[in-house]
């Protein structure tokens, strides 16, 4: 699973979700599901806009969590 850190970024940079959407002009929903880890997909330009405003890279936000493999009982 992919799991999403901008809840740790915007904690580092002492920032709120309101302020993240003001900086980059992202829709305060969009942003609180990204908050939250609840989005279903991420378009490039808001990614582009989080990393520009945060001073990041893409991987800083992103990160890969191998699922857990099934029983083989």
């Amino acid at each position: 699973m992919i799991k999403i850190k901008l809840s740790d970024l915007l904690g580092k940079h002492k920032m709120t979700q309101r302020a993240l959407t003001m900086k980059t002009g992202i829709r305060p929903g969009t942003v609180s599901k990204l908050y939250h880890e609840t989005t279903q997909r991420l378009e490039v330009d808001h990614l582009n806009e989080i990393c520009k405003t945060l001073d990041c890279q893409p991987g800083d936000l992103l990160e890969y969590i191998p699922d857990e493999a099934p029983d083989s009982h």
